[in-house]
């Protein structure tokens, strides 16, 4: 039975009910992560390379009081543009609200997650996942989206952690959740712009079928975490870590001085690294986020066939 709270599009209805693999995308990215029309640009390449991959597109977002999985072309249009009015950034709390009011949304890491798991999606790409943000042993500034792998069964590709927050406490962090981190094809945790963060990958698997094969082990044993994989950068799209890191800590700097707080912090921060580097952060997240479309539908496939 649909949970009464969501929408399939009939291209995803039709695919989960043949067991065929499907792929989660959040909103939030369309949204909030990148500027129009580069946004609705790259929405429409992820869904074209996970249908070229092989699995269905399901993109996320909170519209007239439903969840809607899978957006047509006009509601893309909406999350994307900004003439529709505000679009709220909806990590899972704001679910409810959003819904009893009738609000759009656009999901997070967190909600999409969930939102998947309602409707029976097992794997999700993303750009970059949340984490304990640096300075949060005093403001305690810590992501909702780990909270949300701690407990929702939904495997999560993704090109690490924002390179903005602190990984090591992420990792950290996540080892306590029990949420298992893997890296697709490395011995090194990547850190989204770069394929190396100094933090040694706490398991690596090699491709889709050996990452497919830990994920059906996961299920068996009836655990019930999410699970980080992690996909680095292609090589030809990274800016160095000896480049970025520079570059995150002028901005981080700067944001001590300005008032910006909450969750306008992280598009606060993306907006000043784009700026400093020109525009490339923005053509390596493009980059990384196909990419990890690709490795997400090729695993939904492998675990499909399991």
């Amino acid at each position: 039975m649909i949970h009464p709270f969501l929408s399939l599009h009939p291209e995803v209805a039709r695919a989960l009910a043949a067991g065929e693999p499907v792929v989660a995308l959040e909103s939030t990215i369309i949204s909030h992560g990148m500027p129009y029309p580069q946004n609705i640009e790259t929405a429409r390449e992820v869904e074209a390379i996970v249908r070229a991959n092989g699995a269905t597109p399901a993109t996320i977002a909170v519209l007239n009081g439903r969840c809607v999985v899978g957006l047509s072309d006009e509601q893309l249009e909406f999350v994307g543009d900004g003439r529709g009015g505000e679009v709220h950034k909806t990590t899972t709390r704001d679910l409810p609200w959003l819904l009893a009011n009738r609000r759009p949304g656009a999901t997070t890491v967190a909600a999409t997650m969930h939102v998947a798991h309602l409707a029976g999606i097992r794997v999700f790409a993303t750009g970059g996942i949340g984490g304990v943000h640096r300075g949060a042993p005093t403001s305690f500034d810590i992501s909702a989206d780990l909270a949300e792998l701690a407990h929702t069964p939904v495997a999560v590709v993704c090109a690490g952690v924002k390179s903005i927050l602190d990984i090591g406490l992420t990792l950290e962090h996540l080892e306590t959740l029990g949420v298992p981190v893997l890296v697709d094809g490395s011995d090194e945790f990547p850190s989204f712009y770069s394929r190396n963060s100094g933090f040694e990958a706490p398991r690596r698997l090699d491709g889709p079928t050996a990452i497919a094969a830990f994920l059906a082990a996961q299920s068996a044993l009836g655990l019930r975490s999410g699970v980080v994989i992690a996909n680095p950068i292609p090589h030809a799209d990274e800016i160095p870590r000896s480049e970025i890191d520079g570059i995150i800590d002028a901005a981080l700097d700067e944001l001590d001085l300005a008032d910006v707080r909450g969750r306008e912090v992280t598009r606060w921060l993306l907006d000043r690294i784009l700026v400093a580097t020109a525009g490339r952060s923005l053509v390596a997240n493009i980059a990384l986020v196909k990419n990890n479309a690709a490795s997400a539908a090729q695993i939904a496939g492998a675990l499909a066939g399991t």
